[in-house]
Protein backbone atom coordinates (compact mmCIF):
# COMPACT_ATOMS: atom_id res chain seq x y z
CA UNK A 1 0.00 0.00 0.00
CA UNK A 2 1.07 3.14 -0.56
CA UNK A 3 3.09 4.93 2.29
CA UNK A 4 1.53 8.10 4.20
CA UNK A 5 2.84 11.72 3.60
CA UNK A 6 6.07 12.31 5.11
CA UNK A 7 6.36 9.17 6.86
CA UNK A 8 6.42 5.19 6.35
CA UNK A 9 3.64 4.79 8.73
CA UNK A 10 0.31 6.69 10.25
CA UNK A 11 0.34 9.20 12.87
CA UNK A 12 -2.80 9.67 14.30
CA UNK A 13 -3.11 11.99 17.71
CA UNK A 14 -6.06 10.78 18.70
CA UNK A 15 -5.66 8.54 22.21
CA UNK A 16 -7.13 5.28 21.73
CA UNK A 17 -5.80 3.33 24.54
CA UNK A 18 -8.48 3.45 27.14
CA UNK A 19 -6.65 3.76 30.21
CA UNK A 20 -4.32 6.98 29.27
CA UNK A 21 -7.80 8.89 27.73
CA UNK A 22 -9.34 8.31 31.03
CA UNK A 23 -6.49 10.09 32.49
CA UNK A 24 -6.16 12.67 30.49
CA UNK A 25 -9.99 13.97 30.40
CA UNK A 26 -9.20 13.88 34.33
CA UNK A 27 -6.17 15.86 33.83
CA UNK A 28 -7.85 18.08 31.11
CA UNK A 29 -11.01 19.70 34.35
CA UNK A 30 -7.85 20.85 36.41
CA UNK A 31 -6.09 22.74 33.33
CA UNK A 32 -7.08 26.26 31.75
CA UNK A 33 -8.86 25.72 28.54
CA UNK A 34 -9.28 27.50 25.52
CA UNK A 35 -12.33 27.52 23.57
CA UNK A 36 -11.39 26.91 19.85
CA UNK A 37 -13.32 27.99 16.94
CA UNK A 38 -14.43 25.70 14.31
CA UNK A 39 -11.80 25.66 12.04
CA UNK A 40 -9.16 24.92 14.48
CA UNK A 41 -11.36 22.07 16.32
CA UNK A 42 -11.69 20.53 12.53
CA UNK A 43 -8.05 20.23 12.10
CA UNK A 44 -7.98 18.41 16.09
CA UNK A 45 -10.23 15.96 14.26
CA UNK A 46 -7.93 15.84 11.23
CA UNK A 47 -4.93 15.21 13.47
CA UNK A 48 -6.65 12.87 15.56
CA UNK A 49 -7.27 10.77 12.18
CA UNK A 50 -4.28 10.83 11.22
CA UNK A 51 -5.36 12.86 8.16
CA UNK A 52 -2.87 15.39 8.95
CA UNK A 53 0.33 13.01 9.03
CA UNK A 54 3.04 13.72 9.98
CA UNK A 55 1.96 16.61 11.99
CA UNK A 56 2.20 16.53 15.69
CA UNK A 57 -0.31 19.06 16.15
CA UNK A 58 -0.52 23.41 15.53
CA UNK A 59 1.78 25.04 13.77
CA UNK A 60 3.98 28.31 15.23
CA UNK A 61 3.98 31.60 13.14
CA UNK A 62 7.38 30.43 11.13
CA UNK A 63 6.16 27.34 9.99
CA UNK A 64 2.58 28.50 9.18
CA UNK A 65 4.08 31.47 6.77
CA UNK A 66 6.84 29.10 5.80
CA UNK A 67 3.89 26.82 4.78
CA UNK A 68 2.15 29.77 3.13
CA UNK A 69 4.86 31.61 1.09
CA UNK A 70 6.76 27.99 0.05
CA UNK A 71 4.30 24.71 0.64
CA UNK A 72 7.05 23.38 3.34
CA UNK A 73 7.67 24.16 7.15
CA UNK A 74 10.85 25.86 7.85
CA UNK A 75 12.53 22.21 8.61
CA UNK A 76 11.41 21.54 4.91
CA UNK A 77 8.07 19.35 4.97
CA UNK A 78 5.90 19.65 1.80
CA UNK A 79 2.76 20.93 3.71
CA UNK A 80 0.48 22.94 1.47
CA UNK A 81 -1.66 25.23 3.91
CA UNK A 82 -1.26 26.52 7.63
CA UNK A 83 -2.65 24.66 10.52
CA UNK A 84 -2.93 26.60 13.27
CA UNK A 85 -4.87 27.64 16.60
CA UNK A 86 -5.98 31.28 15.84
CA UNK A 87 -7.41 32.53 18.97
CA UNK A 88 -8.35 36.74 19.72
CA UNK A 89 -6.90 36.62 23.66
CA UNK A 90 -3.85 34.33 24.51
CA UNK A 91 -3.36 36.41 27.42
CA UNK A 92 -3.57 33.58 29.77
CA UNK A 93 -1.44 30.76 27.93
CA UNK A 94 1.71 30.91 28.61
CA UNK A 95 4.76 28.54 26.73
CA UNK A 96 5.13 25.42 28.77
CA UNK A 97 1.97 25.27 30.16
CA UNK A 98 -0.47 22.03 29.68
CA UNK A 99 -4.04 23.45 28.15
CA UNK A 100 -7.40 21.84 27.46
CA UNK A 101 -9.01 22.90 24.24
CA UNK A 102 -12.84 22.87 24.45
CA UNK A 103 -15.17 22.12 21.05
CA UNK A 104 -17.45 24.66 19.58
CA UNK A 105 -19.38 22.42 17.67
CA UNK A 106 -20.92 20.67 20.51
CA UNK A 107 -23.20 21.47 23.21
CA UNK A 108 -21.96 22.39 26.49
CA UNK A 109 -17.64 22.79 24.41
CA UNK A 110 -16.75 19.57 26.17
CA UNK A 111 -12.30 19.02 26.15
CA UNK A 112 -11.46 17.62 22.43
CA UNK A 113 -7.63 17.53 23.30
CA UNK A 114 -4.94 18.93 25.27
CA UNK A 115 -2.21 20.83 23.95
CA UNK A 116 1.69 21.51 24.85
CA UNK A 117 1.89 25.13 24.60
CA UNK A 118 5.26 25.40 22.79
CA UNK A 119 4.82 29.34 21.50
CA UNK A 120 2.35 32.17 22.16
CA UNK A 121 2.95 34.73 19.41
CA UNK A 122 1.00 37.45 17.33
CA UNK A 123 0.63 37.69 13.75
CA UNK A 124 0.56 41.12 12.55
CA UNK A 125 -1.55 42.37 10.30
CA UNK A 126 0.50 42.54 7.37
CA UNK A 127 1.68 38.90 8.49
CA UNK A 128 -2.12 37.66 8.43
CA UNK A 129 -2.81 39.57 5.23
CA UNK A 130 -0.17 38.07 3.37
CA UNK A 131 -0.91 34.24 4.87
CA UNK A 132 -4.43 34.19 3.58
CA UNK A 133 -3.28 36.26 0.20
CA UNK A 134 -0.79 33.22 -0.68
CA UNK A 135 -3.39 30.22 0.93
CA UNK A 136 -6.42 32.00 -0.59
CA UNK A 137 -4.82 33.77 -3.92
CA UNK A 138 -6.83 36.86 -2.74
CA UNK A 139 -7.94 38.80 0.65
CA UNK A 140 -10.87 39.40 -0.93
CA UNK A 141 -13.53 39.19 1.65
CA UNK A 142 -16.11 38.21 -0.69
CA UNK A 143 -14.35 34.43 -0.43
CA UNK A 144 -15.76 32.95 2.55
CA UNK A 145 -12.84 31.12 3.17
CA UNK A 146 -10.94 34.43 3.29
CA UNK A 147 -13.77 36.08 5.67
CA UNK A 148 -13.57 33.20 7.72
CA UNK A 149 -9.27 33.33 7.93
CA UNK A 150 -9.56 36.80 8.51
CA UNK A 151 -12.09 36.49 11.69
CA UNK A 152 -10.42 33.64 13.77
CA UNK A 153 -7.68 35.91 15.55
CA UNK A 154 -4.09 36.81 15.50
CA UNK A 155 -2.65 35.06 18.74
CA UNK A 156 -1.21 31.72 17.88
CA UNK A 157 -1.27 28.99 20.43
CA UNK A 158 1.72 26.24 18.99
CA UNK A 159 2.70 22.57 19.94
CA UNK A 160 1.86 19.21 20.00
CA UNK A 161 -1.95 18.13 20.97
CA UNK A 162 -3.46 15.02 22.13
CA UNK A 163 -6.39 14.27 20.58
CA UNK A 164 -9.26 13.20 22.91
CA UNK A 165 -12.38 12.12 20.28
CA UNK A 166 -13.83 13.39 17.08
CA UNK A 167 -16.24 16.11 17.88
CA UNK A 168 -19.54 15.81 16.77
CA UNK A 169 -18.58 13.53 13.39
CA UNK A 170 -18.63 10.13 14.97
CA UNK A 171 -21.89 10.51 16.69
CA UNK A 172 -23.89 12.50 13.88
CA UNK A 173 -22.33 10.25 11.07
CA UNK A 174 -21.77 6.50 12.27
CA UNK A 175 -22.06 5.08 9.06
CA UNK A 176 -19.87 7.47 7.13
CA UNK A 177 -17.18 8.84 9.10
CA UNK A 178 -14.20 7.14 8.52
CA UNK A 179 -10.43 7.90 9.92
CA UNK A 180 -7.62 7.79 7.81
CA UNK A 181 -6.55 4.91 9.92
CA UNK A 182 -10.15 2.63 9.50
CA UNK A 183 -9.87 3.60 5.73
CA UNK A 184 -6.12 2.34 5.40
CA UNK A 185 -7.85 -1.08 7.36
CA UNK A 186 -10.58 -1.30 4.62
CA UNK A 187 -8.52 -0.70 1.77
CA UNK A 188 -6.46 -3.98 3.12
CA UNK A 189 -9.44 -6.16 4.19
CA UNK A 190 -10.56 -5.72 0.58
CA UNK A 191 -7.57 -6.21 -1.44
CA UNK A 192 -7.41 -3.41 -3.05
CA UNK A 193 -3.78 -2.13 -4.20
CA UNK A 194 -4.92 0.59 -6.27
CA UNK A 195 -7.49 3.03 -5.44
CA UNK A 196 -8.63 6.27 -6.90
CA UNK A 197 -10.00 9.06 -3.93
CA UNK A 198 -12.92 11.09 -5.21
CA UNK A 199 -13.74 14.75 -3.25
CA UNK A 200 -17.42 15.76 -2.68
CA UNK A 201 -19.01 18.73 -1.25
CA UNK A 202 -22.03 18.09 -3.33
CA UNK A 203 -24.53 15.15 -4.29
CA UNK A 204 -23.04 13.26 -7.25
CA UNK A 205 -24.67 13.15 -10.30
CA UNK A 206 -24.33 11.47 -13.51
CA UNK A 207 -21.24 13.36 -14.51
CA UNK A 208 -19.31 12.49 -11.41
CA UNK A 209 -21.05 9.05 -11.51
CA UNK A 210 -19.35 8.61 -14.39
CA UNK A 211 -16.06 10.80 -14.16
CA UNK A 212 -15.42 8.06 -10.85
CA UNK A 213 -16.04 4.95 -13.41
CA UNK A 214 -13.40 6.91 -15.86
CA UNK A 215 -10.75 7.63 -13.64
CA UNK A 216 -11.12 3.91 -12.31
CA UNK A 217 -10.74 2.31 -15.75
CA UNK A 218 -7.71 4.80 -16.84
CA UNK A 219 -5.94 4.13 -13.63
CA UNK A 220 -6.74 0.06 -13.13
CA UNK A 221 -7.93 0.78 -10.10
CA UNK A 222 -9.45 -2.28 -7.97
CA UNK A 223 -11.79 0.56 -5.70
CA UNK A 224 -12.68 4.07 -5.66
CA UNK A 225 -12.74 5.72 -2.26
CA UNK A 226 -16.23 8.54 -2.12
CA UNK A 227 -15.18 10.78 0.17
CA UNK A 228 -17.16 13.75 1.44
CA UNK A 229 -16.58 16.50 3.52
CA UNK A 230 -19.18 16.67 6.89
CA UNK A 231 -18.19 19.74 8.14
CA UNK A 232 -19.15 23.42 7.80
CA UNK A 233 -20.00 24.54 4.44
CA UNK A 234 -20.95 28.03 3.04
CA UNK A 235 -25.08 29.22 2.97
CA UNK A 236 -26.98 27.41 0.71
CA UNK A 237 -24.99 24.00 0.17
CA UNK A 238 -26.52 20.54 0.79
CA UNK A 239 -26.48 19.18 3.91
CA UNK A 240 -24.39 16.16 5.18
CA UNK A 241 -27.08 13.85 5.88
CA UNK A 242 -28.66 14.52 2.32
CA UNK A 243 -25.69 14.24 0.53
CA UNK A 244 -24.72 11.16 2.33
CA UNK A 245 -28.65 9.54 1.49
CA UNK A 246 -27.95 10.09 -2.69
CA UNK A 247 -24.84 9.04 -2.71
CA UNK A 248 -25.05 6.03 -1.09
CA UNK A 249 -28.38 5.23 -3.09
CA UNK A 250 -26.35 6.19 -6.32
CA UNK A 251 -23.75 3.49 -5.58
CA UNK A 252 -26.17 0.89 -4.22
CA UNK A 253 -27.91 0.88 -7.93
CA UNK A 254 -25.38 1.93 -10.55
CA UNK A 255 -21.89 0.29 -9.12
CA UNK A 256 -20.56 -2.84 -9.41
CA UNK A 257 -20.47 -4.21 -5.62
CA UNK A 258 -17.09 -4.05 -3.84
CA UNK A 259 -16.24 -1.19 -5.66
CA UNK A 260 -16.68 1.86 -3.91
CA UNK A 261 -16.42 2.64 -0.24
CA UNK A 262 -18.45 5.62 1.11
CA UNK A 263 -16.82 7.51 3.57
CA UNK A 264 -16.75 11.22 5.23
CA UNK A 265 -14.29 13.13 6.79
CA UNK A 266 -14.67 15.60 9.46
CA UNK A 267 -13.22 19.39 8.54
CA UNK A 268 -14.37 22.61 7.51
CA UNK A 269 -14.04 23.54 3.74
CA UNK A 270 -11.85 26.10 2.97
CA UNK A 271 -13.16 26.98 -0.59
CA UNK A 272 -9.07 27.87 -1.15
CA UNK A 273 -9.10 26.59 -4.89
CA UNK A 274 -5.47 25.00 -5.80
CA UNK A 275 -4.02 24.91 -2.21
CA UNK A 276 -6.67 22.92 -0.77
CA UNK A 277 -6.59 20.66 -3.97
CA UNK A 278 -3.11 20.07 -2.70
CA UNK A 279 -3.96 19.28 0.69
CA UNK A 280 -6.43 17.17 -0.30
CA UNK A 281 -4.24 15.55 -2.33
CA UNK A 282 -1.86 14.90 0.88
CA UNK A 283 -4.32 13.64 3.05
CA UNK A 284 -5.73 11.09 0.70
CA UNK A 285 -2.53 9.66 0.32
CA UNK A 286 -2.49 9.52 3.78
CA UNK A 287 -5.90 7.26 3.40
CA UNK A 288 -4.18 4.87 0.82
CA UNK A 289 -5.34 6.25 -2.48
CA UNK A 290 -2.89 5.76 -5.26
CA UNK A 291 -5.06 7.94 -7.04
CA UNK A 292 -6.90 11.36 -6.68
CA UNK A 293 -9.43 13.02 -9.12
CA UNK A 294 -8.38 16.54 -9.09
CA UNK A 295 -11.93 18.50 -11.83
CA UNK A 296 -12.76 21.49 -13.03
CA UNK A 297 -12.93 24.68 -10.19
CA UNK A 298 -11.66 21.77 -7.43
CA UNK A 299 -12.04 23.54 -3.85
CA UNK A 300 -13.59 26.61 -5.72
CA UNK A 301 -16.24 28.89 -4.94
CA UNK A 302 -17.53 32.21 -7.27
CA UNK A 303 -15.13 33.30 -9.76
CA UNK A 304 -11.76 33.34 -7.94
CA UNK A 305 -10.14 30.35 -9.70
CA UNK A 306 -9.61 29.34 -12.86
CA UNK A 307 -11.10 26.04 -13.95
CA UNK A 308 -7.79 24.12 -13.92
CA UNK A 309 -5.91 26.10 -11.68
CA UNK A 310 -6.51 23.45 -9.29
CA UNK A 311 -4.35 21.16 -12.07
CA UNK A 312 -2.33 23.58 -12.84
CA UNK A 313 -0.33 23.85 -9.11
CA UNK A 314 0.61 20.23 -9.22
CA UNK A 315 2.77 21.10 -12.74
CA UNK A 316 3.67 24.34 -11.77
CA UNK A 317 4.18 24.46 -8.01
CA UNK A 318 4.25 21.24 -6.40
CA UNK A 319 7.76 19.79 -6.42
CA UNK A 320 8.72 16.87 -7.83
CA UNK A 321 8.83 13.59 -5.52
CA UNK A 322 7.05 15.82 -3.11
CA UNK A 323 4.00 13.57 -3.05
CA UNK A 324 3.56 9.62 -3.82
CA UNK A 325 0.29 10.12 -4.95
CA UNK A 326 -1.05 10.63 -8.64
CA UNK A 327 -3.40 12.82 -9.41
CA UNK A 328 -6.45 12.25 -12.40
CA UNK A 329 -6.69 15.46 -14.11
CA UNK A 330 -10.23 15.59 -15.57
CA UNK A 331 -12.32 17.98 -17.79
CA UNK A 332 -15.86 19.20 -17.26
CA UNK A 333 -18.06 16.38 -17.75
CA UNK A 334 -21.69 15.98 -19.44
CA UNK A 335 -24.14 13.88 -21.51
CA UNK A 336 -23.77 13.78 -24.90
CA UNK A 337 -26.85 14.43 -27.10
CA UNK A 338 -24.93 13.36 -29.30
CA UNK A 339 -23.21 10.10 -28.35
CA UNK A 340 -25.78 9.59 -25.86
CA UNK A 341 -23.39 8.93 -23.17
CA UNK A 342 -21.39 11.05 -20.43
CA UNK A 343 -18.15 12.46 -22.09
CA UNK A 344 -15.48 14.80 -21.17
CA UNK A 345 -15.25 17.89 -22.97
CA UNK A 346 -12.25 17.64 -24.04
CA UNK A 347 -12.67 14.07 -25.85
CA UNK A 348 -15.75 15.59 -27.75
CA UNK A 349 -13.91 18.36 -29.60
CA UNK A 350 -16.49 18.30 -32.31
CA UNK A 351 -19.51 19.40 -29.64
CA UNK A 352 -21.08 22.52 -29.19
CA UNK A 353 -22.12 23.77 -25.63
CA UNK A 354 -26.25 22.55 -27.02
CA UNK A 355 -24.77 18.93 -27.43
CA UNK A 356 -24.41 18.88 -24.31
CA UNK A 357 -27.16 18.10 -21.44
CA UNK A 358 -25.82 21.15 -19.14
CA UNK A 359 -27.85 22.54 -15.90
CA UNK A 360 -26.54 25.00 -13.39
CA UNK A 361 -27.04 24.74 -9.87
CA UNK A 362 -29.81 27.78 -9.78
CA UNK A 363 -31.51 25.62 -12.66
CA UNK A 364 -31.31 22.42 -10.89
CA UNK A 365 -32.01 23.88 -7.53
CA UNK A 366 -35.26 25.45 -8.70
CA UNK A 367 -36.68 22.39 -10.89
CA UNK A 368 -36.12 20.34 -7.58
CA UNK A 369 -38.20 22.70 -5.34
CA UNK A 370 -40.77 23.22 -7.85
CA UNK A 371 -41.25 19.00 -7.73
CA UNK A 372 -40.29 19.06 -12.00
CA UNK A 373 -37.90 16.18 -12.25
CA UNK A 374 -34.14 16.10 -13.67
CA UNK A 375 -33.36 15.10 -16.71
CA UNK A 376 -32.39 11.15 -16.54
CA UNK A 377 -28.57 12.23 -18.71
CA UNK A 378 -28.25 14.55 -15.65
CA UNK A 379 -29.38 12.97 -12.64
CA UNK A 380 -30.46 9.56 -11.62
CA UNK A 381 -34.06 9.26 -11.04
CA UNK A 382 -33.69 7.96 -7.55
CA UNK A 383 -30.94 10.35 -6.63
CA UNK A 384 -33.04 13.39 -8.23
CA UNK A 385 -36.27 12.38 -6.02
CA UNK A 386 -33.95 12.56 -2.66
CA UNK A 387 -32.58 15.97 -3.60
CA UNK A 388 -36.32 17.41 -4.33
CA UNK A 389 -37.58 15.98 -0.96
CA UNK A 390 -34.70 17.63 0.66
CA UNK A 391 -35.79 20.85 -1.55
CA UNK A 392 -39.26 20.60 -1.27
CA UNK A 393 -39.25 20.70 2.98
CA UNK A 394 -37.38 23.76 2.67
Amino acid sequence: MIKPHGSDTLKPLFVSDEEQSKQLKLEAERLPSVLLNSAAACNVVMLGAGYFTPLTGFMNVRDAISVADTMHTSDGLFWPVPIMNLVHDASSVKPGMRIALKDPNVSGTPVIAIQDVETVEELSDDQLAAMVAKTYGTTDQEHPGVATAMSLGKMVIAGPIQVLNYSYFQDEFPETFRTAVEIRSEIAERGWNTVVGFQTRNPMHRAHEELCKMAQEATGADGILVHMLLGKLKPGDIPAPVRDAAIRKMVELYFPPNSVMITGYGFDMLYAGPREAVLHAVFRQNCGCTHFIIGRDHAGVGDFYGAFDAQKIFDEEVPPGALDIEIFRADHTAYSKKLNQVVMMRDAPDHQKEDFVLLSGTKVRAMLAAGEPLPGEFARPEVAKILMGYYQSL
